[in-house]
């Protein structure tokens, strides 16, 4: 079993007491200061981000670990989550919202596309942002031939072509997904 590195160790509690403070509402409570009985869930919340990130650290990062937290990614993260993916969403749900009316046809099938994404990470936050539009699910990403490739349940199989299909299917996400992970 590998050995915990400290950065690893470090990025992982800090986002486990993010989502702690989040999920529990006590991070509007650090603005406003906290009461007596407000420390006991911090520290709580604290220790057990500890534990989490003592067991999972060496499964949870597998690349740099602050990576993410340069500015410039981390703003292109933002952006992505607040406004590509949202309007890439919009168009999926008015595709499925006419297809539901039977105002369009499907016809659905699996399609083998390509991708330029190196990163782990970046790999899987494409796979998810083309599982979360409704429409397409990604059911397996493989290697081959030093390069990568996801197979992806479509309804509506316009291209059978893997190149055409790839770029229909993952419209601006690849892109935008590459400038965060690069």
């Amino acid at each position: 079993m590998k050995k915990h590195k400290l950065p690893a160790l470090c990025a992982t509690f800090l986002l486990c007491l993010v989502f702690w403070l989040l999920l529990t509402g006590e991070i509007t409570q650090l603005w406003d200061g906290l009461e007596q009985g407000e420390w006991q869930i911090l520290i709580a919340g604290a220790l057990i981000s500890l534990l989490v990130a003592v067991f999972s650290a060496r499964y949870f990062v597998h690349e740099k670990a602050f990576w993410l937290l340069r500015p410039d990614r981390l703003l292109l993260l933002i952006f992505y989550c607040l406004i590509i993916f949202p309007i890439e969403l919009i168009k999926a749900n008015t595709d499925m919202a006419l297809r539901g009316l039977g105002l369009k046809k499907t016809k659905p099938g699996i399609v083998k596309i390509p991708t330029e994404l190196k990163s782990e990470y970046g790999q899987s936050m494409l796979a998810n942002s083309i599982t979360l539009t409704p429409g397409t699910i990604t059911l397996d990403i493989v290697e081959e031939n030093g390069r990568s490739y996801y197979y992806v349940h479509w309804i509506d199989v316009k291209e059978t072509e893997s190149e055409k299909a790839g770029k229909a299917i993952k419209g601006t996400l690849e892109t935008w997904i590459r400038r965060i992970w690069r």
